[in-house]
């Protein structure tokens, strides 16, 4: 299984090192007050998907504390309603039954 791994990594390095090299045409980008940065192409996709990716990450960050505040008070009455109950009888093995087999 670890080989497939390593080969799955390899062949998605190729495939974005050919994708990298076949987009090394420049492109202008043209900012406020008439400034503009010239940069590659591979670079400019590059910096869109890491912003979109840290965005993605942020927006669901919230929601991820949330849940554990969440979980946490659950918990936390899940102790008290335990300890507050009484404690509850185990039967002895002569009470058990044995599940009948057919």
């Amino acid at each position: 299984m670890r080989v497939v791994m390593w080969i799955i990594r390899l062949l998605l390095f190729f495939l974005l090192f050919g994708f990298a090299v076949k987009n090394d045409h420049l492109v202008s980008l043209h900012f406020f007050f008439g400034s503009s940065w010239q940069l590659p192409l591979v670079f400019v996709i590059l910096v869109a998907f890491t912003a979109g990716a840290l965005l993605g990450v942020t927006a669901t960050f919230g929601s991820l504390l949330r849940q554990r505040r969440e979980i946490g008070r659950l918990r936390r009455q899940l102790d008290r309603a335990t300890r507050d109950r009484p404690a509850a009888q185990v039967p002895s093995t002569a009470e058990v039954q044995a599940p009948e087999t057919f």
